[in-house]
């Protein structure tokens, strides 16, 4: 190994939340909410992991976790041969809740991985992790936001996977209602139709549309924005108090509540009223309240056995830093 390489990287992914009602596959959001690792090289091919926070004493401690199968698959993508790995994760991403855990994993483990078989986090492109961690995922909605930040559009083209950043809206605030229980993206998926009716596709491409232009700018819009037909009424047998809640936060508190992800974590996408002339001390005041107020009303619907956090939009993404031994 070169001396100028790092042994070690340190990195940090934000929580994600996809689909955001009509943007199924699509759409995804990145959440002040982190998972961090740190990996440093071996050199006799052996693998030491260990988790603290979310899936402790749960997720597998050798070769086969998550991060460490993206990390591998980083070094065969970069030409480098895979000599070993401490790694120690900190997360703070709830799993099997529809925020993204496993999105977090495959970037945190295939940024680690570029980085240290390219020499430096500054040699690693963001465009080429993205299209590493699609690749590992299957679909693009969650791994987009994590490594660009912000909101994105995530699609497959001819040329491979694709995504782009969309501004959002200063005055959007997001906030997710996390249940205990949890469900995995893969039985939430095996509920979805084969084939659905040409006016409910029609009538959430609209959405999906108008969704943009509400986050961008016109957060007034969300509610209607959020609308979706092709996803979460066929979802809602396997989480039936998150449907509860989202039809009660819609319908009696007009509020754009939707399904995070796959489920069963509920996204709320509160705005701040417009404040002209006001100054930066009493915007933020007002701001402040306004959310707070937002979040006591949530919690008077959701009752015990929820965590509610009011998060802010993660406009970074991934955060990869290489010390030089």
């Amino acid at each position: 190994m070169s001396q100028t390489r790092p042994t070690g990287v340190r990195v940090r992914t934000p929580a994600t939340s996809a689909n955001l009602g009509p943007g199924f596959d699509a759409l995804g959001l990145a959440l002040g909410l982190y998972d961090e690792i740190e990996a440093v090289a071996r050199d006799d091919g052996r693998v030491r992991v260990t988790v603290d926070g979310e899936g402790a004493g749960e997720v597998p401690l050798d070769g086969t976790h998550l991060v460490v199968r993206a990390l591998r698959r980083a070094f065969d993508a970069a030409g480098v041969p895979f000599t070993g790995v401490d790694l120690r994760c900190r997360n703070a991403v709830p799993h099997g809740r529809g925020l993204g855990s496993s999105a977090s994993a495959i970037v945190g483990g295939a940024a680690a991985g570029l980085a240290l078989a390219a020499g430096g986090a500054e040699h690693v492109d963001r465009d080429r992790l993205f299209a590493l961690a699609a690749d590992i995922e299957g679909h693009p909605d969650n791994v987009a936001p994590c490594v660009y930040g912000g909101l994105t559009v995530a699609w497959r083209g001819a040329a491979g996977w694709a995504a782009r950043r969309v501004p959002v809206s200063s005055r959007l605030r997001p906030v997710v209602c996390v249940p205990e229980e949890r469900l995995s993206t893969e039985a939430a998926r095996g509920l979805l139709p084969e084939v659905v009716p040409h006016g409910d596709a029609a009538f959430t491409a609209g959405r999906a549309a108008l969704l943009v232009a509400a986050v961008s700018g016109q957060p007034e819009l969300l509610l209607e924005a959020t609308e979706d037909r092709l996803h979460e009424r066929y979802r809602a047998p396997a989480m039936p108090a998150s449907a509860r809640l989202i039809r009660d936060l819609r319908e009696l508190d007009g509020l754009p509540a939707v399904v995070s992800g796959a489920g069963p974590t509920v996204l709320v996408l509160c705005h701040t009223p417009e404040i002209p002339a006001a100054g930066d001390a009493a915007r933020a005041d007002g701001d402040t309240q306004n959310i707070g107020e937002r979040v006591d009303s949530i919690r008077e619907r959701t009752g015990t056995g929820w965590h509610i956090h009011p998060l802010r939009i993660d406009a970074a993404g991934v955060w990869i830093s290489s010390p030089r031994s």
